[in-house]
């Protein structure tokens, strides 16, 4: 069953999530790879935006706030090309006080436009990860070439780690779909933030085909701790694979 506020429900929601990530930081024991936060808004039924490709607005006012108090408190912020594509985030925080993270896109075959807002002057300069062999010279980004499978995807894992020599120390990842899925798949996030806005999209879903798992072998939620912002209600907790755990890892 959800469980209210880990800590007194007299604190913001925002410093509520800022203790939890300190404690949930403090407990994680993976060598070389910096902790990892999936973060997402998504309507009542799952979607993320009603096709691929296009941008969705879903967040409230305050919610969209609690997600830049959230990029505030990891050192970077990962996207996939997709998300830049449609949407030409900046990935910054800019509705409250606090630093704004790396910024950092997924980008196998190097897709960028030098006219993303990523990639405009006086910006932090983005950080690309690909797998392409051809790496051309770029003057407005820093390109980072990693492993990659068969099909060309990044190796996630070989990511984190190079993210870790880089000096990320914790990772906030916001999407898209493909980018959510495939780090499920790799059993590479810790921790989950989600808001759900009070509205039925029937558009295109935030989590893909997770391959053929029984139920046991499930990414699972525990302790699963739930708050409303307005309309909105914002789901968090720890990730584990395998069984569904009833409380925290020991």
């Amino acid at each position: 069953m959800p469980t209210s506020s880990p800590l007194p429900p007299d604190l913001p929601l925002h410093t509520t999530l800022s203790r939890w990530l300190d404690e949930h930081r403090e407990r994680r024991n993976r060598a070389c790879m910096p902790s990892v936060t999936l973060a997402w808004a998504q309507s009542w039924d799952g979607s993320i935006t009603l096709q691929p490709g296009t941008g969705l607005a879903l967040s409230n006012p305050d919610s969209l706030r609690l997600t830049h108090q959230l990029r505030s408190l990891h050192d970077g912020i990962l996207v996939g090309i997709g998300t830049v594509l449609a949407d030409d985030p900046q990935l910054t925080v800019r509705e409250c006080p606090g630093p704004s993270p790396q910024p950092i896109v997924l980008d196998s075959q190097l897709r960028i436009s030098p006219q993303a807002r990523l990639c405009a002057p006086g910006q932090r300069r983005c950080w690309v990860l690909t797998s392409t062999e051809a790496v051309p010279a770029r003057t407005d980004i820093d390109i980072i070439r990693l492993p990659g499978d068969a099909k060309g995807h990044i190796d996630l894992a070989a990511a984190l780690q190079a993210l870790w020599q880089r000096g990320i120390r914790s990772l906030m990842v916001e999407g898209g779909a493909n980018v959510i899925t495939a780090f499920l798949k790799a059993q590479l996030v810790d921790a989950l933030v989600l808001t759900v806005a009070p509205v039925f999209a029937g558009g295109y879903k935030a989590v893909g085909d997770m391959g053929h798992l029984t139920r046991a072998q499930l990414p699972s939620i525990a302790p699963l701790h739930t708050a409303r912002l307005g309309d909105d209600l914002i789901m968090w907790g720890n990730l584990h694979y395998g069984a569904p755990h009833a409380g925290e890892p020991s």
